[in-house]
């Protein structure tokens, strides 16, 4: 197998200079994020993503039509590509325009942000399925909330030995619980799939303006998107621009389960050395995850909930 070329800050001047041959270019500056993509800002106005390999390749291809078709449906920005093509073999790139506004690591996001959340959501629902699928988008079974409350037992084990985490909380989630918040038939929607905080553009007042990374986007079950907000933005947040959304108890529930279960396993994967996030990050996950709601409160879900 050919090795494929690492991108060095000389590779990405010599395209941008092809790409903005306007004097020397403008500078450029790599992002140090994870990811599929190794990521360089362009100046002032642009991001240059490159990928990796073939793989990482067609996801990125079809992310530029699929940002095209959710454009029409979502009210917040979405990068728009202003040049594509190939930086190596088939390798491909995206010069992308850079959105207004930092990301939600380094903005809250406010009241009138989770409306924002809320039309994101709505928007995503409103996507043609078909469309989408035709575009490459691929349908992803929902996953077993089961199978994820006996994985997260297991880490909750391993937690409480260091003392992160009482594993009587999860207690909560029940066996007879778990099988209640099954995922509905019929329920599936485009789902963004990475809706963590350095995907959410905010303004400086808490408004967030505009989505990044959809690459992994799935056909699937909408809770996965409330699940990655809850340990985004925190629970309370994330369920509340769901319900604004349409979003009954079970989706919203399941959302949160899904969330609260992925960031123990995460946590505890972080400390065996199985994943590479900083484990503080993941501790706030976890919080986030953990914030209480009142909707834990409801025990008597109708048999369909979601739109």
């Amino acid at each position: 197998m050919t090795q494929a070329p690492t991108p060095t800050a000389e590779t990405v001047r010599r395209l941008v200079r092809s790409l903005l041959p306007e004097g020397d270019g403008p500078a450029v500056t790599p992002v140090a994020e994870g990811g599929v993509h190794t990521t360089w800002l362009v100046g002032a106005h642009h991001v240059l993503r490159l990928a990796p390999d073939r793989q990482a390749s067609a996801r990125q291809r079809r992310e530029l039509r699929l940002r095209t078709l959710v454009r029409a449906h979502v009210a917040l920005a979405v990068p728009t590509s202003v040049a594509n093509g190939e930086w190596a073999t088939g390798l491909a790139y995206t010069l992308d325009t850079r959105l207004p506004g930092a990301t939600g690591e380094e903005s809250g996001i406010s009241a009138v942000g989770e409306a924002d959340l809320a039309a994101l959501l709505t928007g995503l629902r409103e996507v043609p399925v078909r469309q989408a699928e035709t575009l490459g988008v691929p349908r992803v079974a929902p996953r077993s909330l089961e199978a994820l409350r006996a994985a997260a037992a297991s880490a909750v084990g391993r937690l409480a030995e260091e003392d992160e985490f009482d594993p009587a909380r999860l207690a909560l989630l029940t066996a007879p619980a778990a099988r209640q918040l099954a995922a509905q038939s019929g329920a599936a929607v485009l789902v963004h799939h990475d809706l963590a905080r350095a995907h959410l553009v905010v303004s400086g007042d808490g408004r967030v303006r505009g989505v990044l990374g959809w690459t992994d986007a799935i056909i699937g079950d909408p809770a996965e998107d409330i699940a990655s907000l809850s340990a985004a933005v925190g629970a309370p947040a994330a369920v509340r621009a769901a319900t604004l959304a349409g979003y009954g108890a079970r989706p919203c529930l399941r959302g949160l389960w899904l969330a609260r279960c992925d960031t123990l396993v995460r946590l505890a994967d972080a400390l065996a050395g199985r994943d590479d996030t900083p484990p503080q990050v993941l501790r706030t996950h976890v919080l986030h995850a953990w914030e209480s709601i009142m909707l834990e409160r409801v025990t008597d879900l109708p048999d369909e909930e979601a739109p």
